[in-house]
């Protein structure tokens, strides 16, 4: 079905025939062991899209004996031949590109163009593993004397990741793909809130080659599902995306097993405009860094530090444009999606409600909204608070939504400062036309990356990540393989 019938079909019937249910086990979908199942809603009707299974510690044991299984057959087969295999998923993706980009934007609430960027992204991650899994090369040192020696990268063995709910794809396939082409094997646990993808995904893995067992999934709860997943030691490295405060309990969980962590956390990033900049270029940069996917992103740029010679012009422009913008259901492609949960959203608006009565200047937005041709769904109003104080919680703690605060300065140490004033670092934006500037301040401001004109600038091939409260490890680039391989040194006399 193309992605108009699959529309059509969804606003006809309100959902979508075989969605999977089941866990995904050893390469075949399977009822929890207990038959529980939640519900999965559609956040731009604020209705339920369809049902899941809700997994138990039972399901995850399920999972990992199929993972040890699987790790056996995948790690002895040929990297040339996972390279192969990883290309087949790659192409099967764009094949199936209609229906995971429909499933994605309903179950997740962004819009359709959002989640179709997300699955070209996707394919285009599994092309990339897929050039490396034959390139994962060792090396010989000259020790001298009649002493031989080299090294070998192995597979780390069952590697879990824990996926969020605002990339339930991407997320999900920036880290499978180069556990995959690594020679590992998976437990995924999806959100709570989007199951559905990762399961499409893994009987498309197996359907382009992947032996079973070697992906499976487990839907339901974090505290079910996923900490009977992080704790289990047969697990040899997570990756979690997240909350802090849940990345915290994946450590803990972790620990006694000495397991391998990459941790991508929380974000406050800063997107600083100095006063060469061009405030055409500014606002439109900042629009689009922080009410994308509906600022439901954990590097969204969602302080925007304006020298003060270009405040009023570049606030102009922005409010302009942020008060336009089309907000509504995905599937009908506006300018913003709905908040992911009821949960979310009110959290969004508590965070929001709460500035208001410090008596923050909200110069638009600031309130909860429906979608306008049906009155229904879970959305939120782009959202901008001006002049915000450096020590104001709106600045110094995530809000995980399309809610902007502006900030001034006037010389390059206070836009440091600013820039550095929370606790976390995981992407930054510099706008300036002086590259003495601009890499001065990249050099100054601490982010695991930074894009200089462009706040989206970069893409699969450089590695992403955080430092401080955003976490640790890196995904996508080379260094994204690094996480699921160990390096063995064997030397011996001639």
């Amino acid at each position: 079905m193309t992605a108009a019938d699959l529309i059509h079909t969804y606003r006809t019937t309100g959902t979508l025939p075989h969605l999977p249910q089941g866990h995904f086990i050893d390469g075949a979908l399977h009822p929890a062991l207990d038959g529980a199942e939640m519900d999965s809603f559609d956040p731009g009707r604020a209705q339920v899209l369809g049902r899941f299974a809700a997994g138990s510690a039972a399901d995850v044991d399920r999972a990992l004996s199929a993972a040890e299984r699987g790790f056996a057959v995948w790690r002895d087969t040929p990297p040339a031949t996972r390279c192969r295999i990883l290309n087949a998923v790659a192409m099967l993706i764009r094949a199936e590109a209609d229906l995971l980009a429909v499933v994605e934007s309903l179950d997740s609430g962004k819009t359709l163009a959002e989640a179709q960027g997300d699955i070209a992204g996707s394919a285009r991650l599994f092309e990339y593993y897929a050039g490396a899994a034959d390139k994962l090369d060792g090396r010989s040192p000259d020790l001298g004397g009649a002493t031989v020696a080299f090294t070998s990268r192995e597979p780390v063995g069952i590697t879990a990741h824990i996926v969020p709910w605002n990339y339930p794809t991407s997320t999900l396939v920036r880290g499978i793909a180069p556990a995959l082409a690594a020679g590992c094997s998976a437990v995924v646990k999806p959100a709570e809130t989007t199951p559905f993808t990762a399961l499409l995904l893994a009987d498309l893995l197996v359907r382009a080659g992947v032996p079973a067992g070697v992906v499976n999934v487990v839907t339901g709860t974090g505290a079910e599902a996923g900490a009977a997943l992080v704790r289990d030691p047969r697990v040899r490295h997570v990756t979690f995306t997240g909350s802090v405060d849940t990345g915290i309990d994946v450590m803990r969980a972790a620990a006694p097993n000495v397991t391998g962590l990459t941790l991508e956390l929380g974000g406050k990033s800063p997107l600083v405009a100095f006063g060469d900049a061009k405030a055409d270029q500014v606002a439109e940069g900042a629009l689009w860094a922080i009410f994308s996917n509906s600022g439901q992103i954990c590097s969204a740029g969602s302080r925007l530090i304006l020298h003060r010679s270009l405040h009023d012009e570049v606030l102009s422009r922005l409010v302009e444009r942020a008060r336009g913008l089309r907000v509504g259901h995905g599937l009908g492609n506006p300018d913003m999606g709905a908040i992911n949960s009821a949960l979310h959203l009110s959290r969004v608006a508590a965070h929001v409600d709460a500035a208001r009565d410090r008596g923050l200047d909200i110069v638009t937005g600031g309130h909860a909204l429906q979608d306008p041709d049906t009155g229904l769904g879970w959305f939120y109003a782009p959202t901008i608070l001006d002049r915000v104080a450096s020590d104001d919680p709106a600045v110094r703690q995530e809000i995980f939504g399309p809610v902007l605060t502006v900030q001034v300065f006037d010389e390059i140490d206070e836009a440091v400062a600013l820039a550095n004033g929370t606790d976390f670092a995981l992407n930054a934006g510099i706008y300036t036309p002086d590259i003495s500037t601009a890499l001065k301040a990249a050099r100054r401001i601490d982010a695991g990356q930074i894009a200089i004109n462009d706040y989206w600038a970069g893409g699969i091939e450089l590695p992403f990540g955080g430092n401080r409260k955003s976490g640790f490890g890196r995904e996508k680039g080379l260094e994204g393989l690094e996480a699921y391989t160990r390096t063995k040194s064997i030397a011996f006399a001639v």
